[in-house]
């Protein structure tokens, strides 16, 4: 994973590849595929943390063996999207990925969601599994599960207090924060962002068919391991808890571990006769 930053260098990169006549064109602004495969076994698709951005997830893409194509998503209000209004609410981020992954969908998929991200891909999953497509599997990251809360109020701060929080997680380059004009540009989509995920409200409902790969760094203020825990409620399939060193950005330092993790979870899942259906483009 990349540090992410509002100044990439790849947002044309990105547009282009999505937008290519090799893959499907509705969604194209939210789905972002860097590396496209011609005949994949499945897809991952990368949920971007609060302020994050689809480029965050390039690394993941160059990594990933070839047989696994990964897609990332480009929220509103960001790089090449920041005309547009961001949103401000989780089941928003939700219908609007479900909607856009519909074509992708020929071939089974893996998401996996960092932080916000992680609930917007448990969302989604939901809607996929309201529409008997079941995943090969969810990976969440430094997520507490979907039912715990904790009130948290950072979307209401001030812009000193926004920055602060950002900051003391380390997930941003902070001399980019501290560029006035810069600022200026990612703040609107950070306090939006910041806004869904902490007036989301777990809606309880059936359990999710696909299996739940939990990640989370030891030393993360965000999500306590017995928070991470309680993932495992919102499945009917298999639970794992993988814990690495760090803080809530720990999988900067440990993503050969993780595109591993998720190759060979999605390896073993595909050789299994009891593989999930899916649909016609």
């Amino acid at each position: 994973m990349a540090s992410d930053t509002p100044a990439e260098g790849c947002e044309e990169r990105c547009v282009d590849v999505a937008g290519a006549a090799t893959g499907p064109a509705i969604g194209a602004d939210w789905v972002r595929r860097f590396h496209p495969s011609p005949r994949p076994i499945a897809r991952l698709v990368c949920f971007p943390h609060a302020g994050g951005s689809a480029s965050f997830f390039f690394p993941v893409s160059e990594a990933m063996s070839s047989s696994i194509e990964v897609l990332a998503l480009q929220y509103p209000g960001r790089q090449d999207r920041r005309a547009e209004e961001p949103l401000t609410s989780v089941q928003d981020f939700a219908r609007n990925a479900f909607d856009a992954l519909q074509p992708w969908a020929d071939v089974p998929l893996v998401f996996f969601g960092h932080s916000m991200g992680a609930v917007i891909a448990y969302e989604v999953a939901r809607l996929f599994d309201d529409a008997d497509t079941v995943l090969l599997g969810l990976f969440v990251s430094g997520r507490r599960g979907p039912a715990t809360y904790r009130d948290e109020r950072v979307h209401l701060m001030p812009d000193e207090g926004v920055v602060s929080e950002i900051v003391n997680l380390n997930g941003t380059d902070s001399g980019l924060l501290a560029d006035k004009e810069i600022l200026s540009m990612i703040l609107p989509a950070i306090r939006s962002d910041y806004r869904a995920i902490e007036t989301y409200r777990y809606n309880a409902s059936r359990k999710l068919r696909c299996p739940i790969t939990a990640m989370v760094g030891d030393n993360d203020p965000k999500a306590t391991l017995d928070e991470v825990r309680t993932w495992q409620e919102h499945t009917s399939g298999d639970f794992e808890l993988q814990v690495f060193g760090g803080g809530h950005f720990y999988l900067t330092g440990h993503q050969a571990a993780i595109i591993n993790a998720i190759s060979d979870h999605v390896l073993m899942a595909c050789g299994d006769s009891a593989r999930p259906a899916v649909r016609e483009r």
